[in-house]
């Protein structure tokens, strides 16, 4: 018997047949950069006059080093990070005073070392990748630095000097007109990196912490967002996803239908006894087409035996529920004499959002829910309100 390998199955490596997908050049398309026309305004506007402004302060100030350039081309490269991505950790003005500077002393050294190395490529490659050793060390990380060091190298720069004029008199101006612009612009700089501890967060958010923590120490990549952005970027999403489900949620999905009502003709004594039996707080009152006609809470017993005031409190709430068994009365007898009659009901359809202004403002505990014919088919509490919106906050609640 002769074995033969099925057409449909390919004997090329799996890494190898990976650049062949269409995932893999979708990598080269580039992502639609999420702002608007004014924010874009904003940041060619900054750009411009950091440049600007530090460009025409060193021109004047060149007599300090003279024979020195005035201005270095990677500072066009800080400037982008500092006036469009302010929030970023690259764009901290530790970041790009302490990255440019250390990494053009760190390629001022290289060139010293070309002579050892008798070879400017590897001067070169040793220059950029120590500048990014020492910012990664030092924690002033700054992708501009990294041509800092090259230019250093390949100029053939020596002098020390070169690295406090122009590059950290360049990097500090540029930093200043920063903090003005954007700030000015409403954008904080410098942007807070690490978020202030607070004692009194909750056991959410201290949870959503530790999860964060866990998930960056596996990611264990460089992210040009701060984690403390990235905490308020993953709360917001949360909330507009629980802001969408609630909005899809409608009364007929969270009522109660397992009903306990009462008539109009029902005695006290005997509404008074299903409240406490059946532990609730409200009885819808119906008709015989049970239609609502009413809602008879605690609260109506209490104004009724007119408790006001805790003395007698026993007493009078029995005397109100007992039944008095004679043709005329001095009391109320049954429900429909001290049920409340204005009742606030909505529709199966009716989406639960909008009765959230009834709970929350107007004194409402139990809102009847009403189908076809005006018939009562269910009733939502405070409590349905609530566990309604755990568990849109959290699904496994």
């Amino acid at each position: 018997m002769t074995l033969t390998r099925p057409r449909n199955v390919s004997t090329a490596p799996k890494a190898a047949a990976f650049f062949f997908t269409r995932d893999w050049w979708r990598g080269f398309r580039p992502a639609r950069t999420r702002i608007n026309s004014r924010e874009r305004l904003r940041i060619i506007a900054g750009s411009l006059l950091g440049i600007f402004v530090t460009a025409l302060l060193c021109h004047l100030g060149e007599q300090i080093a003279p024979g020195l350039p005035w201005l270095v081309a990677p500072l066009g490269a800080s400037a982008v990070l500092v006036y469009a991505v302010p929030a970023s950790p690259m764009a901290q003005p530790w970041n790009v005073v302490g990255g440019n500077t250390l990494s053009a002393l760190v390629g001022i050294a290289g060139v010293h070392g070309v002579h050892l190395l008798g070879s400017p490529e590897l001067a070169a490659a040793l220059g950029v990748g120590t500048a990014i050793a020492l910012m990664l060390a030092l924690r002033c990380l700054h992708p501009p630095g990294g041509a800092t060091a090259l230019m250093m190298v390949l100029g053939g720069v020596s002098d020390p000097m070169h690295a406090f004029f122009p590059v950290m008199i360049n990097s500090a101006l540029l930093v200043a007109v920063g903090i003005a612009y954007n700030n000015a612009t409403r954008r904080t700089y410098p942007h807070t990196q690490l978020a202030a501890p607070s004692p009194a967060a909750s056991a959410a958010d201290r949870q959503l912490d530790a999860d964060l923590d866990a998930v960056l120490a596996r990611y264990n990549q460089v992210l040009d967002v701060s984690r403390d952005d990235l905490k308020t970027l993953l709360a917001e999403t949360r909330l507009r996803a629980y802001d969408r489900k609630l909005a899809e949620v409608r009364c007929a999905d969270i009522m109660s239908r397992d009903l306990v009502t009462v008539e109009f003709g029902t005695s006290l004594e005997e509404a008074w006894a299903l409240l406490r039996e059946r532990r609730i707080k409200a009885l819808p009152v119906v008709d015989r087409h049970f239609r609502i006609a009413g809602i008879v809470t605690h609260a109506d017993f209490m104004r009724a035996a007119e408790l006001d005031v805790y003395t007698g409190f026993d007493e009078k709430l029995r005397k109100l529920v007992r039944s008095t068994r004679s043709v005329y009365s001095e009391k109320p007898e049954v429900v429909g004499q001290i049920m409340t009659r204005n009742v606030r009901v909505a529709s199966m359809e009716r989406r639960l959002v909008e009765l959230v202004p009834l709970f929350g403002s107007t004194g409402h505990h139990h809102i009847p829910i009403i189908g076809d014919g005006g018939r009562l088919v269910g009733i939502i509490t405070q409590s349905d309100l609530v566990a309604t919106l755990g568990k849109a906050i959290d699904p496994a609640s």
